[in-house]
């Protein structure tokens, strides 16, 4: 879905800069896609979105966290 209309900034591509580690701020989103430099409307859900994509970037490594740090 398009998040940013002025600069056409899916949340794919949102979730992709993520993933990549090219964003975990929306400062680095706004630099990396251009998302919320314009009319700012979309500033709230950008960064719904990529709280959401961090969190689950990291949901991987926690788990691993848990798993390693467990004593048998």
């Amino acid at each position: 879905m398009y998040v940013c209309l002025c600069k056409g900034i899916t949340d794919t591509q949102i979730r992709a800069a993520v993933l990549n580690g090219n964003a975990t701020s929306l400062r680095e989103l706004r630099t990396q896609l251009g998302v919320s430099s314009e009319c700012g409307q979309c500033t709230a859900q950008a960064k719904q979105i990529l709280g959401d994509a961090l969190a689950q970037t990291a949901a991987p490594l926690n788990s691993d966290l848990v798993h390693s740090t467990r004593q048998y």
